[in-house]
């Protein structure tokens, strides 16, 4: 076993990095490089850490995405099992199902192959390491019922506690409109994340970490190389990095832009609602209707937390994307040009009366299949934020960094899931360089502080991160 003081020593010469941005991709690497004795220094522009766009699904085999590949699936799989077992505090464990409705053109059997071979990476990975079995048994990954199945579900009562994959069906097919889909259902062990507790795990884990440095409402207004450093200066001073990683989001390019480098890529806005639903009663899986994205038939997501609260996706133009949402960088400038108005939106200023109309058209969009949450009422402000897309491929989820001259590095990761794998990219490049002793490598995800945070301690953290975002504390608490 290796002591925190071994870990510590894997750092070999002197090494200054700067992280800008403290998302889930800046924190997760502050974290790795971190605990292996590399200083860093985090420059956050907003007011706490994790407070970029919104994530509540871990996405463990991308099956909310039929277009992308199955090597993406593969990654995405394996990627969700790393995160949950560095930050297990953060899952909201809880099943997913799948359903095709009847004006959908896909047929729910087209899964099958995908979720069998995910179903034996899986196995596979637990065989290697029983410490990779976090997404419950293997044997249990999927689960299909047939119409016949579901509707003797319904006539049970709704169970206190879960004892059986059944017992997630009940309160969905007790609500759901039979006539609308295609069967079977699918239930699949993809679970929820709380972005409040993965911030609440990492603002935590700071605290006992000596080489790592937090610096919030830290505006970065210039960015050049020069003197074998990078110079970064802010609106609370000037910083001298040997080693600069860029992880500021959509607001990836502008930082490229200050550095003099080019890249190619896209930026897409988009929302979730949340929802108040008092009647609904018993312990929901997350529930994904399928369809095709952009249209009025796009894909319905109803996420599941405590006191009868959802957030709600709709994938149409009126709902969670937007109307020229998804722009692409020019020639000129390595950052896509959103709208005014959506940039407006990304900072945080939103007109009351486009809230309430689109928490409602999510709320319609979920009731055709859900005919009783057509009584859910609209409860705060939207989830937002503008998500970056490195390259030309609007399908892309699996993506995590990029390298360039001079020790700078860009995390581009579009899933949280995503940022470990981001993490062990840059170790190993620091490895290469001869920055950290390769020891660094060998000693894998330890992570000892975010899996020694107190569970309670997380709680009331995230509920508070919440309550200062202006969003309903059940969304912070575990299922």
């Amino acid at each position: 076993m290796y002591t925190s003081s071994a870990i510590e020593n894997t750092h070999l010469q002197p090494l200054k990095v700067g992280i800008i941005g403290g998302g889930v991709a800046g924190s997760t690497i502050a974290l790795r490089l971190g605990e292996i004795g590399v200083d860093v220094t985090v420059l956050e522009q907003g007011p706490s850490l994790v407070n970029g766009p919104p994530f509540c699904h871990l996405h463990a085999g991308g099956n909310l995405y039929r277009e992308i590949s199955e090597q993406q699936c593969l990654t995405l799989l394996q990627q969700s099992i790393d995160t949950l077992k560095v930050y297990p505090l953060s899952a909201n464990i809880r099943p997913t199902v799948i359903a095709v409705p009847k004006h959908d053109s896909g047929d729910p059997l087209d899964y099958l192959p995908r979720l069998s071979k995910l179903q034996a990476f899986y196995q596979q990975l637990v065989k290697q390491d029983p410490s990779n079995q976090v997404l419950g048994k293997p044997s249990d990954y999927y689960r299909l019922f047939t119409r016949e199945e579901a509707q003797t579900l319904a006539k049970k009562h709704t169970p206190i506690s879960i004892n059986s994959l059944d017992d997630w069906l009940i309160p969905v097919a007790k609500h759901i409109n039979f006539e609308q889909l295609k069967w079977p259902i699918i239930l699949v062990q993809e679970y929820g994340l709380s972005a409040f507790r993965l911030a609440a795990i990492a603002s935590l884990s700071f605290e006992k970490m000596p080489h790592c440095n937090i610096q919030t409402h830290c505006q970065v207004q210039h960015v050049q190389f020069q003197d074998q450093q990078w110079q970064v200066k802010t609106n609370q001073g000037h910083h001298q990095f040997d080693y600069l990683i860029n992880a500021a989001g959509f607001q990836t390019g502008e930082i490229d832009d200050m550095a003099a480098l080019t890249r190619e890529r896209m930026v897409e806005f988009k929302a979730a609602y949340v929802a108040h639903w008092p009647e609904a009663v018993g312990h929901w899986p997350e529930v994904i209707f399928l369809g095709q994205r952009g249209t009025p038939n796009g894909m319905a997501q109803l996420t599941p937390y405590p006191g009868g609260y959802f957030q709600l996706h709709g994938m149409t133009k009126d709902i969670t994307l937007f109307e020229h949402g998804l722009v692409k960088n020019t020639r000129h400038s390595a950052q896509p040009k959103l709208p005014e108005h959506l940039l407006n939106q990304a900072r945080h200023k939103w007109h009351d009366f486009e809230v309430t109309q689109r928490s409602k058209k999510s709320i319609s969009h979920l009731a055709q299949f859900l005919p009783q949450f057509a009584s859910a009422l609209p409860a705060g402000k939207p989830l937002y934020g503008a998500q970056q897309i490195p390259g030309d491929d609007p399908t892309l989820r699996a993506a995590n960094v990029s390298f360039e001259k001079h020790n700078y590095v860009r995390a581009e990761i579009v899933k949280a899931s995503s940022a470990l794998r981001a993490s062990d990219e840059i170790v190993k490049d620091l490895v290469a360089k001869g920055f950290v002793d390769k020891q660094a490598l060998q000693l894998g995800h330890l992570f000892t502080h975010t899996k020694a945070v107190n569970n309670q301690a997380v709680c009331e953290l995230a509920q508070r991160l919440a309550q200062e975002r202006n969003y309903p504390i059940e969304l912070a608490l575990t299922n």
